[in-house]
């Protein structure tokens, strides 16, 4: 049976954003497996998701650049689904040469068959850079810059995967 992943970031809430989205929160319960690519901008934030995508054994979240410290949440990590490794991390960052950098990060932690996920732009990316496929999902409030609210979902099947782009 494949696997359904929720691909999410940016959500920036207290401080750009009331709330996850109905919908947004639909599809994320709806996930095995819940990816944010950082900003979540609140512990509140965090354990939303968290309680979303029902547990932390179900997350794999980076730290984005204005994420408290005290969340302790890695800068770069690596999970498997099936025959698939991911390499997330948020991308913080100048806008020049995000994709290079983001590209350098998963080269440095696995092989460029690697998918790259990221944050930061709050602009939807599904690019290869480098011989990688990089995936960012936007912003999944609408938060500022970005003008609507946007996320992915990833169905992992042995080594194939499906993107599909949901927005709003």
């Amino acid at each position: 049976m494949p696997a359904q992943l929720a691909v999410v970031s940016d959500t920036h809430i207290p401080s750009r954003a009331e709330r996850i989205p109905d919908w947004v929160a639909e599809r994320i319960r709806a996930a095995d497996h819940v990816v944010h690519a950082g900003d979540f901008d609140s512990l509140d934030a965090y354990d939303r998701v968290v309680e979303l995508a029902g547990g932390a054994a179900n997350l794999t979240a980076v730290a984005g650049n204005i994420d408290p410290r005290s969340f302790d949440l890695p800068e770069v990590t690596t999970f498997d689904v099936e025959a698939v490794r991911f390499v997330v991390t948020h991308g913080s960052g100048p806008r020049a040469g995000y994709r290079d950098r983001v590209a350098a990060t998963v080269h440095e932690v696995a092989d460029s068959d690697a998918i790259g996920i990221s944050g930061h732009t709050h602009e939807v990316l599904d690019d290869v850079v480098d011989g990688v496929r990089l995936l960012n999902p936007g912003s999944a409030t609408g938060a500022a810059p970005a003008d609507e609210t946007t996320m992915y979902t990833i169905t992992v099947e042995g080594s194939d995967v499906s993107v599909t782009l949901h927005r709003e």
